[in-house]
């Protein structure tokens, strides 16, 4: 496999992974900031090992699954996995729900974690390490989910989506250690958007191989996937905005 044959698989892993370490750096400055950085830099180590442990058991044992069975079931999954990011982004994107706001996270922490108490001490403060333990294992959940459904799809998938999500880390955080504060500025919002027409479109792909389709182009007919998700997508994001702008203006049924 060359580098260009592996570019959708490490695009959609790196996009994916990169909003996912967002989310969890958030989390990780606000603990930082108001109660430590020992505590959460201790937290975020933790919760790293067992996700390492994670990916280390269950990416091996899923090369033995057969690659069309596995290629099915991990499918659908990013398939449901994709169209609940892009109805979000979609929903967002007409104005329906708020925008993905990474400031008023950090706010929100900071305060909750100045609520529930002073720091302690010299040791482990256990309120600081949980929380940023609690965010990195969740969103790292995600990572290594995509990492491995992406790397078990397809033979040599593994290595590429990797090196996506592995590239996302180290971005996330040199630009995390480098301004010490929430990455607001980055477009999270159309990250997703993208994220999720890709994601789906590497779910409609595979679950059409594990069911036996032959795409025409192989490889390539995920551009066409994705081409036409994203047209899809915007046409929903003004079909929403149309419907939410009719019912803003209707007067309530009593």
């Amino acid at each position: 496999m060359t580098w260009l044959q592996a570019a959708p698989t490490i695009t959609a892993a790196f996009l994916a992974s990169f909003v996912e370490f967002v989310e969890a750096a958030t989390i990780v400055l606000a603990v930082g900031t108001v109660r430590g950085w020992r505590s959460a830099l201790g937290g975020t180590a933790i919760a790293v090992l067992v996700l390492f442990a994670m990916v280390l058991v269950l990416g091996p044992a899923l090369t033995h699954v057969p690659q069309q069975a596995m290629q099915l079931v991990v499918g659908l999954l990013l398939l449901l996995f994709g169209m609940r990011w892009l109805r979000k982004a979609i929903l967002r994107g007409a104005g329906i729900i708020a925008l993905h706001d990474e400031d008023a996270i950090f706010r929100s922490e900071t305060d909750s974690l100045r609520r529930a108490g002073a720091m302690a001490g010299r040791g482990l403060d256990l309120v600081a390490a949980a929380t940023a333990f609690k965010a990195v294992l969740l969103e790292g959940t995600e990572v290594a989910f995509i990492v491995i459904g992406i790397g078990a799809s397809g033979a040599g998938l593994l290595l590429p989506a990797a090196v996506g999500a592995a590239a996302a880390a180290l971005l996330v955080l040199a630009i995390a250690a480098a301004v010490h504060r929430p990455l607001a500025r980055v477009p999270e919002n159309t990250v997703k958007f993208v994220v999720g027409v890709l994601i789906t479109a590497f779910g409609v792909n595979w679950t059409g191989e594990g069911l036996g389709i032959a795409w025409p182009g192989r490889d390539l007919a995920l551009l066409a996937l994705a081409s036409g998700l994203l047209a899809a997508a915007l046409l929903g994001v003004r079909v929403a905005e149309s419907v939410g702008s009719r019912g803003a203006t209707r007067p309530a049924v009593r």
